[in-house]
């Protein structure tokens, strides 16, 4: 599968979980449950997701750096 969509969806996915547990630990505040359950997703993700991370950044790094065919 696609570095770039297991990459995202493992953060949607993480997200979710995230909101989920937040939800069910009481946090009622529309805004805040969003708040907290970005920033604790975000770092779950950076330790969590590293291996995905860095097939995503080669996958993109390797599509940018391939030279174009040129037009005649």
């Amino acid at each position: 599968m696609h570095p770039v969509l297991v990459y995202t969806a493992s953060r949607i996915g993480l997200f979710v979980v995230t909101l989920g547990v937040l939800y069910l630990l009481n946090i009622r505040n529309p805004l805040a449950l969003i708040a907290f359950a970005f920033v604790i997703s975000g770092i779950a993700s950076y330790v969590l997701l590293s291996k995905q991370r860095d097939a995503m950044s080669a996958r993109i790094s390797d599509k940018v750096d391939r030279p174009k065919p040129e037009d005649d």
